[in-house]
C-alpha cells in the first residue's frame, strides 16, 4: 500500500479510537503515583494492552513497575515510551500527588500511537513496542532499562510531552549527576569544649563555598544546586554527621563528567580543612544530555504540517532540565515531540496550575494530534528503507 494511503488509515484509526486513548489519559491522571510505586498505572496499562492483543512482559528489566508490550515480529522495531509517575506536594496542604508534568498524557499518546499501528499492522513488516518506563521524575527508570539491554533490539524510539511553551521538535536537556556527600566528624560540647570536636557542618559549608568559587569558571550552560539534608542534632553539640546533596548539570556529558570531578574536589578540600572524613556516592542515576535524531525531526515536522499544524520550531532548543530519555537517545535514534498544551495562562510543567491543562478537552485534542504525528513518523521509518539508512548514518 502507498505510504500516504497507509497514513490516512492510521489517522482514521486514531480518530475512531481516541475515546480509548483519552480514557487512558484520565485513568492515569486520577490515580497519581510517585516514581517506582506506579503499581496501579502499570497494571492498568498492561491490562489494556493485553486486551488489544499485545504480548506483555510485566514486570520488565528488573523494575517492578516497568513493562514491555509488543505486537508483530521481526525488524524493524519501533518503540513508544510511556511515562506515568506523578509529582508530590500539591493540593491545599501540599500533601497530594499530581500529574503536573503531564505523564498521564504521555502514557495516553504513546499508548495510542502503538495501538494505531497495531490496527493497520497487516500493511507493513516489523514490530511495534510499547515500553513502560518508571520514575522519570526521580531515579530515572530508563537508565536502568538501558543498562539492562532493554533497548538493544529497538531501531527507533518515539515520545511526546506537553509544554506550556512553544512546540519544539529539537529539544535538548542537560546531562545530570546526582552527588551526595557525607561528612563524619567528632561530637563535642559546643560551649564547654568545642576544641575537642570536628565539625562536619563546617565541612558542608566549605563544600558550598568551594562550589560557589567554582561558578565563575563554569560554562554558561552548567548548573550546580544543592541542599544540606542533615546538619546536626542540636546547637550545643558540634555536628558530627552531615549530609549534603547536589545536582550537577551541563549540556554535554563529557564536560559534565569533568565538572562533577571538580565538585567532588571541593568536598575533598573541605575534608582537608576540617578533618571531617568525607565519603560520596551518586544517589540517583546519572542522565545523559538529550539529542534527537535530525532525520526523525525532519519527518515529524513534515507530518505535523501535513496534519495542518505548523506552530512549531525545529531550531535546536536551549538545553533545559534533565531527562533519562537522554540515555535512551545514546543507544537508539530518538524522536521527542514537545507539544504546546494550548494553555494561555503562562503556566508550565510542575506548576500546580498546569494540572488543569493535562487532562482537559484541549489536552485530548493534543492527544489526537500527537498520536497521529508519532504514528505517521513511525510509518516513515517502518516502510522506507532509505529513511532507515539515513537515520543509521
Amino acid at each position: 500500500m502507498d505510504l500516504n494511503a497507509l497514513k490516512e488509515l492510521a489517522y482514521k484509526a486514531a480518530e475512531e479510537n481516541i475515546g480509548l486513548y483519552n480514557n487512558v489519559c484520565n485513568e492515569i491522571f486520577t490515580h497519581p503515583e510517585l516514581g517506582n510505586r506506579e503499581h496501579y498505572s502499570s497494571a492498568f496499562l498492561t491490562s489494556e494492552m493485553e486486551k488489544l492483543g499485545f504480548r506483555v512482559q510485566y514486570p520488565y528489566g528488573g523494575l517492578e513497575t516497568a513493562f514491555r508490550c509488543e505486537i508483530g515480529s521481526g525488524s524493524p522495531k519501533v518503540a513508544f515510551l510511556a511515562e506515568y509517575d506523578a509529582l508530590p506536594g500539591y493540593g491545599p496542604n501540599n500533601d497530594q500527588n499530581g500529574h503536573a508534568c503531564g505523564h498521564n498524557w504521555i502514557a495516553a499518546c504513546t499508548f495510542g500511537a502503538a495501538d494505531v499501528l497495531r490496527r493497520i499492522s497487516e500493511h507493513f513488516d516489523g514490530t511495534v513496542v510499547f515500553i513502560g518506563t518508571p520514575a522519570e521524575e526521580g531515579t530515572g527508570g530508563k537508565v536502568d532499562l538501558v543498562n539492562a539491554g532493554c533497548f538493544d533490539d529497538i531501531d527507533a524510539v518515539f515520545q511526546a510531552h506537553l509544554t506550556g511553551g512553544k512546540t519544539q521538535l529539537n529539544s535538548r536537556t542537560l546531562a545530570i549527576d546526582s552527588v551526595e556527600f557525607t561528612f563524619e566528624g567528632v561530637a563535642a560540647h559546643a560551649a564547654g569544649n568545642p576544641w575537642k570536636g570536628v565539625n562536619a557542618l563546617d565541612a558542608s559549608y566549605l563544600t558550598f563555598t568551594g562550589i560557589n568559587a567554582l561558578r565563575q569558571h563554569m560554562t554558561p550552560d552548567a548548573r550546580v544546586h544543592g541542599i544540606i539534608e542533615e546538619g546536626g542534632v542540636a546547637p550545643n553539640i558540634v555536628p558530627s554527621h552531615c549530609v549534603c546533596k547536589f545536582f550537577v548539570r551541563a549540556a554535554d556529558r563529557d564536560y559534565l563528567t569533568e565538572l562533577t570531578r571538580k565538585v567532588i574536589n571541593c568536598a575533598k578540600g573541605a575534608e582537608l580543612m576540617t578533618g571531617a572524613k568525607m565519603s560520596w556516592r551518586y544517589f540517583e542515576n546519572s542522565f545523559d544530555d538529550l539529542r534527537c535524531n535530525p532525520v526523525l525531526i525532519d519527518l515529524m515536522a513534515k507530518n505535523l504540517k501535513d496534519l495542518g499544524y505548523d506552530d512549531f520550531t525545529t531550531e535546536e532548543a536551549v538545553p533545559s532540565g534533565s531527562s533519562d530519555l537522554g540515555n535512551v537517545a545514546r543507544v537508539c535514534p530518538t524522536c521527542y515531540l514537545s507539544l504546546n498544551a494550548g494553555n494561555t495562562d503562562g503556566t508550565n510543567c510542575h506548576e500546580e496550575a498546569f494540572l488543569s491543562h493535562v487532562n482537559s478537552e484541549t489536552a485530548y485534542g493534543r492527544n489526537l494530534l500527537a498520536v497521529k504525528a508519532m504514528a505517521a513518523t513511525a510509518l516513515d521509518f517502518l516502510c522506507d528503507e532509505n529513511v532507515r539508512k539515513a537515520i543509521a548514518k
